[in-house]
């Protein structure tokens, strides 16, 4: 008996450990341009750095990500970190930054936004794009490893989605507020934005409605803004109003929040993800819009500077990957393949080790520009009429170029639809796992069609 208990011990934390994506995962996504040029090792280099050079161990298993000012911790980077540590498959820095971001919550169960090395608060409360980055990354941990281990990341997911939602989005208005303690209608910061996420935390928490709100608010506000103050291109400014106006309670951020700086700097990417994951039609706007400025206005990636105003003049003078990666992001919606091959060269180029903010976001841009920045399969699938757990649905490797693995309640009906919209084979499943062969079959986009107890999802896949 003791024997058996220490190989169920065994097996469980094994089962824990185990990935279900390995890195790298070179996803193709189903929308948009991906560079011809991008290569996942860049990927893998600029990760190695970026943990060299910004991650520091504390004691308990605790990891911290070293700010401008190397002595201290904001939340922002503990959620940069959490995304990048998983998508790295990187569980150990994974459990304990988020261990880290635990221990220094506020009585919301948001973390305060600066901390002294790795304990003391020097910043009160909460900077609602670490919550969101924070809560995404511990939904793909629980794709990655599930959460039978010492971390249930799904129950934390939904925790945290919860805190949120209840303390960093306006009541009755679906404003993101830049913080627990702040903002909304009144000021609100657009790089914040997240609607991918917001899109995820919907299927994952069973509040699609709530959600997809907040996602739509989100662009009403951006494009209010561009709007409102003729914006060139996708030039939002760093801080504004629900109506798209300059804030009178911006006055303490650079420039009082009026032009397109290191706040503003980040929502091509957070927007792109939205684009590629999703589809999203203003996602796509947006994208194209931020990516022609650069190619069209600025004449190429190579002239890209560190600020803009609104009306495209320029107010900054460094060429740096916080802004070029951003617009090379953008330009996976832009629709010129020459365009993003120049901007993703241009990004991979650059060499800003040292630099936190800099180095941090080439980083995590560059995982999606090489498709590892995806959206995990325990959330792809789900819809809020499908009444099974989200998670027990999976699908991989995807993309392949022969076989899927259907991953799906017993006695559940798959169907394949070929590109054409004709369905080439059904079967009922016998088992959990289910083998889809498909190497007779032409490349392209199959959906996959999962029906069970007259309820059904379907999953868009990629035959190489």
């Amino acid at each position: 008996m003791k024997n058996l208990l220490l190989i169920t011990v065994a097996f469980l934390c094994f089962k824990s450990n185990a990935q279900k994506q390995p890195f790298p995962a070179n996803t193709v996504f189903a929308n948009g341009l991906m560079a011809s040029n991008k290569n996942s090792q860049d990927a893998q280099n600029n990760y190695n750095t970026w943990k060299t050079n910004f991650v520091e161990a504390c004691s308990n298993g605790r990891y911290r990500i070293k700010f401008d000012n190397p002595s201290e911790t904001v939340s922002e980077g503990i959620g940069y970190g959490m995304l990048l540590a998983v998508y790295a498959t990187d569980k150990t820095l994974f459990d304990g930054l988020w261990l880290y971001y635990k221990d220094n919550v506020n009585s919301n169960g948001v973390m305060n936004w600066k901390i002294n090395g790795c304990s003391g608060i020097n910043g009160a409360n909460g900077a609602t794009d670490a919550e969101l980055d924070a809560a995404f990354a511990l939904i793909v941990a629980d794709y990655q490893w599930t959460s039978v281990g010492t971390i249930n990341y799904k129950n934390d997911a939904k925790t945290l989605i919860s805190a949120i939602k209840s303390h960093e989005v306006e009541a009755n208005t679906f404003v993101l507020k830049p913080g627990d303690q702040f903002g909304g209608s009144q000021i609100t910061n657009p790089s914040y934005f997240s609607p991918a996420y917001y899109r995820v935390f919907g299927t994952f928490t069973n509040d699609t409605s709530f959600w997809n709100s907040v996602a739509t608010k989100s662009y009403a506000i951006i494009n209010n803004n561009l709007t409102v103050n003729n914006a060139v291109g996708g030039l939002v400014s760093d801080w504004c109003m629900e109506s798209g106006a300059y804030s009178a309670q911006a006055g303490g951020y650079n420039r009082e929040g009026k032009t397109y700086t290191y706040d503003a700097a980040r929502t091509p990417w957070r927007i792109a993800v939205d684009y590629v994951w999703f589809g999203t039609a203003d996602a796509k706007t947006y994208s194209k819009k931020s990516s022609d400025f650069v190619r069209v206005n600025l004449g190429g990636t190579a002239n890209i500077k560190d600020g803009y105003n609104q009306n495209g003049s320029l107010n900054g003078q460094w060429h740096n990957a916080t802004f070029v990666g951003a617009f090379a992001c953008a330009a996976m919606g832009g629709e010129n393949q020459a365009h993003l091959d120049a901007s993703y060269t241009d990004l991979k180029n650059l060499n800003e080790p040292n630099s936190y903010f800099n180095h941090t976001l080439k980083t995590l841009y560059s995982f999606l520009l090489t498709g590892n920045f995806y959206l995990p399969q325990n959330v792809t699938l789900a819809n809020e009429n499908f009444d099974i757990e989200k998670s027990t649905v999976t699908l991989y490797p995807n993309p392949s170029s022969d076989r899927f693995t259907v991953f799906a309640p017993e006695k559940s009906v798959i169907s394949v639809i070929s590109p054409q919209g004709k369905v080439i084979s059904e079967q009922k499943t016998t088992a959990e796992n289910t083998e889809i062969n498909l190497a007779n079959y032409s490349t392209g986009l199959y959906l996959i069609k999962i029906t069970n107890e007259n309820k059904s999802i379907t999953k868009k896949v990629i035959l190489k």
